[in-house]
């Protein structure tokens, strides 16, 4: 998914004209704390809130208010995940999206990234969720992968979290099972690491039937 494709006609830009209050009111309105400014038509930079806030007199424009702004932005032929990057790296709740020619297209929100990746096929269906932990030395999404087959069962998504502090990395699988007893007991025999597991287990099922049970015992 480019960056193209992830502009929402939810957040209009600012005018290089308009003051500082009304920038204010917009962010609360919007619940974000950037907006895009843009002067004659041409993408100028990004406002924050904190930036604004800074500021003693709301009434002047952003003109007057600021020499320069930050211009921080997506290209449209940027994958979705570069720019998640980029926000993330500058801690962003909106960024602008423009074109080879830095022509301003529109903009996307950290929300409605999160929007569509929720909606994307593989974390709406069903399944279970693993959680492996492991040096980075040892990673290979090979033998996962023959490990989760072994067991009749498919990977519909994974990704890797890694730290700073630590030569370790998570690996988190959404896996289309809902009960993961057998691929646990498969890794734990190859010494992977379980961090977490998020499954439908014969186990839990059984736990709940006892409890209720035991309420309906006891409601007699």
């Amino acid at each position: 998914m480019r960056a193209i494709n992830l502009i929402t006609d939810e957040i209009p830009p600012l005018m290089h004209s308009d003051t500082g209050e009304k920038a204010l009111n917009w962010m609360d309105e919007f619940k974000v704390s950037h907006l895009p400014v843009l002067k004659s038509g041409e993408f100028v930079g990004v406002v924050s809130e904190s930036d604004i806030l800074d500021k003693m007199d709301l009434d002047k424009t952003l003109d007057e208010l600021f020499q320069h702004l930050p211009r921080p932005y997506a290209q449209a032929s940027d994958h979705i995940y570069q720019v998640l990057s980029r926000i993330s790296e500058l801690k962003l709740s909106v960024i602008p999206v423009l074109d080879d020619n830095e022509k301003y297209l529109g903009c996307t929100t950290v929300q409605y990234l999160m929007f569509l990746i929720a909606n994307t096929g593989s974390i709406k269906e069903n399944g279970g969720i693993l959680v492996l932990e492991m040096a980075s030395s040892d990673y290979s999404m090979a033998q996962i992968g023959q490990i989760i087959e072994s067991n009749d069962a498919k990977i519909l998504s994974s990704y890797l979290m890694s730290s700073r502090n630590s030569t370790n990395i998570e690996v988190t699988l959404k896996i289309n099972k809902v009960e993961l007893d057998r691929i646990i007991r498969t890794f734990e025999r190859y010494d992977y690491i379980i961090k977490a597991s998020f499954q439908k287990s014969q186990f839990s099922d059984d736990l709940q039937f006892k409890y209720d049970s035991l309420m309906n015992y006891l409601n007699l």
